[in-house]
């Protein structure tokens, strides 16, 4: 009908407003807790043991909000995730 076209123009009208606005995509591997004294004593070399398993979701943020969760794949030289899950 006219009334659902014109509503799906003004949806896209919407849309095209906040298009271009730029969103910080985190993706989180694991974290790990450690002492003061632990950090200091990083070097080169260390190794930082997440609470993360091999094989395990990692997650995916917008803006701070988990919005997905994926696996890491390489795509050519770069990390890249696959979504397996859309919050």
């Amino acid at each position: 009908s006219d009334a659902d076209v014109i509503t799906r123009f003004d949806d896209e009208k919407k849309l095209d407003v906040i298009s271009n606005i730029p969103l910080k995509i985190t993706c989180i591997l694991g974290s790990a807790t450690m002492t003061v004294n632990q950090l200091l004593k990083l070097s080169k070399g260390s190794v930082i043991e997440l609470d993360k398993n091999i094989g395990e979701s990692i997650d995916l943020l917008v803006n701070g909000k988990l919005v997905a969760r994926g696996e890491v794949v390489i795509v050519e030289e770069q990390i890249g995730i696959t979504l397996t899950e859309i919050i």
